[in-house]
């Protein structure tokens, strides 16, 4: 038996490929999906079956486009809030072999109503699941959220409650496998580890520990959880089929001329926030690399044309791996040499970083004319924020920045000071002069015992 994990890194996306006797079967592909044909390959295995748990919200499915190379059938859960074009329906109790092991279909709804589990069998061992594939209903430390149908919060929390006893029931000995880890927007409590089994969660996992089906409910309806607009891109791609992604990983690089003249709607500056306040180009913004999973479907558009600007190649690769995942394509090139272009007269801005004897002096002056603005999630402004400051969660802020006046002065702060520099960023390219990062922010703040 091989099992492999595939992690994709910003988005912790988890897929997998699972395979004996020389077949094979992946589950929830990323759109990028050569790397599952590389591995069967190298295992001398063929991928005959392709499984998704549900129709997911915050990637593009890799499963038609791995099917297309492979011949292999997708299947996917009934309910999926319309026809999944490229897959076949497969219901609870149904079972599909793969070598000696056989997985087994569990319609498990709540996150989402098209919901499906897969429990693992090897037939070499008699005594239950091997393991259970648990998509986003079961993480290492935390469950699924709920929040995708409004109007029926209540009935959704239920039925994940009702799945989630389901999948307990294949015992304590079966291995976890879920869709994502730690830093999913699919959850907020996940666990850092990637490993797990049904008997340690069932011990150690708070949502699994409630003391009853209507508490379990009550605490579901009482999360925050925010929905980037581009989910709803990525709901109809996934019913119709994404197209396969660009086959060059590295964009164009573009020379400073190029780049001034690219037409670009969004010059995203991916470079670290220390650098980019250090100076950047005027009305680019920034989201360091490792962040653009998170945040870029929040402030760029479908079918917006992007120009990247960045330290080296290699960011710039990592850059359009992360787009193209979320379905930005349309990447106009790449530039690299802002420190040169400085350096030969290119005009440029600074983004001003601030302490903690900075804002508690402009805290106790009271001034009218300033405003902290804390840009991180409800959930961590509820556990602990600061006297007087604001908040606007940093992904409204794209909206919302309309009800901001551009003459007040913003000192923006999040946890450490990573997004308050995007948000800063973002409020500078609006025409926001007066504009500041709080560094350090809310770890500082609590480190000083303000």
């Amino acid at each position: 038996m091989l099992l492999e994990k595939i992690k994709t890194e910003g988005l912790a996306h988890l897929s997998y490929l699972v395979g004996s006797k020389g077949q094979a079967a992946v589950i929830d592909p990323r759109r990028d999906c050569e790397i599952y044909v590389d591995i069967a390959r190298t295992h001398g295995l063929e991928i005959t079956h392709i499984f998704e748990t549900h129709r997911n919200e915050d990637l593009i499915s890799g499963a038609p486009i791995l099917a297309d190379w492979t011949g292999a059938t997708v299947y996917h859960g009934p309910n999926a809030d319309g026809d999944v074009q490229y897959a076949q329906t497969t219901r609870d109790g149904d079972r599909y072999e793969i070598g000696s092991l056989s997985i087994e279909i569990l319609e498990t709804p709540g996150h989402t109503d098209d919901h499906l589990a897969f429990a693992l069998y090897d037939s070499e061992y008699t005594v239950g699941a091997v393991g259970v594939f648990s998509g986003d209903a079961l993480f290492v430390g935390d469950v699924g959220r709920t929040d995708f149908y409004p109007h029926r919060a209540e009935e959704v929390a239920g039925l994940l409650y009702d799945s989630l006893q389901k999948i307990l029931r294949l015992g304590d000995q079966a291995i976890l496998y879920p869709a994502h880890g730690a830093g999913s927007v699919c959850g907020s409590g996940m666990a850092d580890r990637e490993f797990s089994t049904l008997g340690h969660e069932r011990l150690n996992n708070p949502r699994l520990n409630m003391d009853s089906r209507e508490a379990f409910i009550s605490a579901k309806l009482s999360e925050t959880h925010y929905v980037p607009p581009y989910f709803s891109r990525m709901e109809h791609l996934n019913l119709v089929g994404g197209s396969k992604p660009p086959r060059i990983e590295y964009p164009q690089i573009l020379s400073l001329e190029a780049l001034e003249k690219s037409g670009a709607d969004y010059f995203i500056d991916i470079r670290s926030p220390t650098d980019f306040a250090s100076a950047h180009f005027p009305n680019s913004i920034l989201i360091p690399v490792d962040m653009l999973p998170a945040f870029a479907g929040w402030f760029i558009p479908e079918r917006a044309s992007i120009a990247l600007i960045a330290d080296n190649e290699n960011q710039l690769k990592s850059a359009v791996q992360h787009l193209r995942r979320i379905g930005l394509d349309n990447i106009a090139g790449g530039y690299t040499g802002v420190v040169s272009a400085v350096a030969k007269g290119r005009s440029f801005e600074a983004l001003l970083m601030v302490d903690t004897e900075i804002v508690k002096q402009r805290l106790e002056q009271k001034d009218a004319n300033w405003t902290l603005l804390d840009v991180r999630a409800q959930d961590e402004v509820d556990d602990s924020s600061i006297d007087h400051s604001r908040h606007i969660y940093l992904g409204h802020l794209h909206e919302q920045w309309t009800g901001l006046d551009p003459n007040h002065h913003y000192t923006v702060m999040c946890a450490s000071g990573m997004r308050a520099s995007i948000g800063a960023g973002w409020l500078k390219s609006k025409g926001f002069a007066k504009v500041d990062v709080y560094l350090g922010s809310i770890g500082a703040w609590k480190a000083q015992k303000c």
